[in-house]
């Protein structure tokens, strides 16, 4: 048995007695330090906990989803999702592509799906235009017959503007003023605004 408390003549030389650790406190002594307890033994600490975590500020939604991690003394739990490697298409040229939340391993991609790649050829382009880099090579055909200007008469019911007869396109429409007049009658001025189809 260990001597924890040595008297000599009348005068107390070591006094292990008022120790707060006893045997089974290794816990509460950094691992691979020692020390002696209130019965005279030697104490090996077993505590890895030797980082002040006070400053850390991470929350569990920012951790991996099954991962811990300690955060101001406290052990969190994560519950970040992992989404690993996240690949999208655009199909459309509104289409927006949502990213989902959570942890990405960086080797994700997002492009434009095959099939609407496929449909940006310079074959299917006009020569002089450039889409997402493919620049167009099509040339209207010689024997296309266009329309230099066309005027209309706005109506107040709706109408569709074609070519006139012998032409295959228009390069522009000119569409009048909406007709206004102003006529006296017996009390003061009728106004009349549009004109209706014939």
């Amino acid at each position: 048995m260990a001597k924890n408390k040595i008297i000599y003549g009348g005068q107390t030389l070591i006094d292990l007695t008022d120790a707060t650790l006893g045997q089974n406190d290794g816990a509460n002594i950094l691992s691979g330090e020692t020390a002696y307890g209130k019965d005279g033994e030697k104490i090996t600490g077993s505590c890895t906990f030797d980082s002040d975590t006070s400053d850390a500020n991470a929350s569990a939604s920012e951790i991996l989803s099954g991962q811990t991690a300690y955060v101001s003394g406290n052990k969190l739990t994560g519950t970040m999702t992992n989404n690993g490697a996240v690949s999208g298409t655009i199909s459309t040229k509104t289409q927006v592509y949502t990213v989902p939340q959570g942890y990405h391993d960086g080797s994700g991609t997002v492009q434009i799906a095959a099939a609407e790649q496929a449909k940006i050829i310079a074959s299917n382009i006009l020569s002089g235009v450039t889409i997402l880099g493919v620049e167009g090579t099509v040339t209207p055909s010689s024997d296309v017959h266009i329309e230099a200007s066309k005027t209309v008469t706005p109506y107040t019911t709706q109408q569709t503007i074609l070519p006139s007869s012998g032409y295959d396109a228009m390069a522009e429409v000119v569409v009048s003023a909406i007709a206004y007049t102003e006529t006296a009658n017996e009390y003061g001025t009728t106004v009349t605004i549009g004109t209706v189809a014939p």
